[in-house]
């Protein structure tokens, strides 16, 4: 049987996928390669290609590539944009000040490596990229330096395998060397995270009171001055033997017992302003109300708050929270309704049915993604990254490129939601398959064609230099970010290994650092951080190849 070149080619990027992604699902001490397994997987058939002089169709090698890192940048930007602005918000705005911080060391340390000994840039660019294990950075950098005119597209993929091994121990030991400076112990760091609340901001709890107080007589829930406040809702109340809804206009009065749903920290200081924790549990299966959760697939409503529709002078139901991305939110006025939200809808049965079409409630379309909106945010955002950004005094133009346009479009598009009837909202499972197959084809390919000088760099050139140079690059920004959280902003320990691991999208760090604890603070500082890391990640090769070119 004889294979054509492309027929070769594609079996090769199979091949070294598939492999790759078994690869990088071992793990030896809760520690694995991740998707870095298949650029090691690529090196290898690539190397075995070259041996055995085989050589692969260049042009598909480069348009896989190319619309596999298209296809990944664009359904990270999909999936970080909602929440890329509030993520520098109040307590959020402290880590990602620390991150930028980390990044723009790493800029500059990659900058001097590159001045004082001689790599050739390529080399530089991707070792900062495996340094900090971020592949949408290799990407970005090998998009740059090709439009910047160089011919050593190889060497990002090169300098990024020699470099990704220790990013990824890099990490770890960096954790445990700002634990070891402290004297940390975790379960003090988890009793302060838990006495702090920081795991349960915007998550709602419920409780339910019996107001004691005559001066709540006559009184209009939202009048109720303690309840708005600190953002609480009503959502049922008590009067003698019967239980209904409660709205805004609701008039509550001393011996009724309603059900408050508010923050936790906030739920014990409404309990005393209004009276106690009532004895009796406002259960509806006994009475004529439900409780039924309806999900938001109804693109007219999007972009609307809870207030704006009137459910209880239309409908007879109330909407008691909201749940967005595991996430319980008050269904506020400054809440506006996203696809896939859940809503938690009180009423009777009927009533209920009737608000069906409303929001859609059609589960069927949290597991499809709409095809026509990502075709046009990539074509949108490939325009982007084409448009040449001047700069004075710089000697080529910048391009956001392949990696940075669709990046934005991404960001763009959802954190808009929709346009009419064009949903930008992608169902988790069609963002993750996308997102996986971009990125295994990209590291496919980048694999293979380093495959041929890989070893012979590693065993016989400067591989082991760069190995040290990467360390650095790895080392000194999260040592520094991470003394100056504990040591100046008394951090916790906890939130700051979820911080490193997120400034550097590490998936094995946050293993480890889960590991460490059941608590959310690790996560919940990932997620922080991992949205702008994400982007400026991606920003700083393409701003380095602007200074140096």
């Amino acid at each position: 049987m004889t294979l054509s070149t492309l027929e070769i080619t594609i079996v090769a990027i199979c091949l070294a996928s598939a492999v790759g992604v078994a690869l990088g699902a071992v793990k030896i001490r809760n520690i694995s390669l991740g998707i870095g397994g298949v650029l090691f997987s690529g090196i290898i058939v690539g190397h075995l290609l070259a041996d055995k002089n085989i050589s692969l169709n260049a042009e598909v090698m480069h348009f896989i590539k190319e619309f596999g890192l298209i296809l990944f940048v664009y359904a990270i930007g999909n999936q970080v944009g909602p929440n890329f602005f509030s993520a520098l918000k109040k307590n959020g705005l402290t880590l990602n000040l620390l991150i930028t911080l980390s990044i723009t060391m790493a800029v500059l340390i990659t900058i001097g490596i590159y001045k004082y000994t001689g790599i050739e840039l390529p080399y530089v660019l991707g070792m900062m990229s495996g340094a900090v294990t971020n592949t949408p950075s290799l990407g970005a950098g090998t998009e740059a330096l090709r439009i910047a005119g160089v011919e050593n597209l190889e060497g990002p993929g090169l300098g990024y395998a020699v470099a990704y091994p220790f990013g990824i121990i890099g990490l770890i030991i960096a954790m445990l060397l700002i634990k070891a400076i402290f004297r940390v112990d975790i379960k003090s760091e988890e009793f302060e995270f838990a006495k702090s609340s920081n795991q349960k901001v915007n998550s709602l709890v419920f409780q339910d009171v019996e107001i004691t107080k005559s001066f709540f007589n006559d009184k209009v829930i939202s009048d109720i001055t303690c309840l708005v406040e600190h953002n609480a809702v009503i959502s049922r109340i008590k009067r003698g033997d019967k239980i209904s809804i409660a709205t805004p206009s609701t008039k509550v009065a001393k011996g009724d017992v309603i059900r408050i749903v508010a923050a936790p920290e906030a739920l014990n200081k409404l309990v005393e302003a209004v009276g106690k924790k009532s004895e009796i549990e406002l259960v509806t299966k006994a009475v004529n109300l439900h409780n039924t959760k309806v999900v938001v697939t109804n693109y007219k409503v999007l972009g609307k708050s809870i207030p704006e529709l009137s459910l209880n002078d239309t409908y007879k139901v109330v909407v008691s929270r909201v749940t967005r991305a595991g996430i319980d939110l008050a269904p506020l006025s400054n809440l506006k309704l996203e696809f896939g939200d859940i809503l938690h809808v009180i009423g009777e049965e009927d009533n209920i049915e009737s608000v069906y079409p409303l929001f859609g409630n059609n589960k069927g379309h949290l597991d499809k993604a709409q095809v026509v909106p990502i075709f046009i945010g990539i074509g949108l955002g490939i325009l982007l990254g084409a448009l040449p950004l001047t700069f004075p005094g710089a000697s080529v133009p910048l391009k956001l490129g392949m990696a940075g346009g669709p990046l934005l479009a991404g960001i763009i598009f959802a954190r808009i939601g929709n346009i009419g009837p064009l949903v930008w909202f992608m169902p988790p499972s069609a963002n993750h398959i996308i997102k996986e197959i971009g990125i295994v084809l990209f590291l496919a390919v980048v694999g293979i064609k380093s495959g041929t000088h890989f070893f012979d760099i590693l065993l016989h050139g400067d591989g082991l230099r760069w190995m040290g140079y990467a360390t650095i690059i790895t080392f000194i920004p999260v040592i520094t970010i991470g003394l100056i959280a504990r040591k100046i902003l008394k951090l916790n320990y906890l939130t700051i290994t979820g911080m490193i691991a997120g400034g550097n999208t590490d998936p094995p760090a946050l293993a480890y650092a889960n590991s460490l604890s059941d608590t959310q603070a690790v996560s919940q500082a990932y997620a922080t951080v991992y949205p702008l890391t994400m982007c400026l990640r991606i920003l700083a090769p393409q701003i380095i190849v602007l200074l140096l070119m």
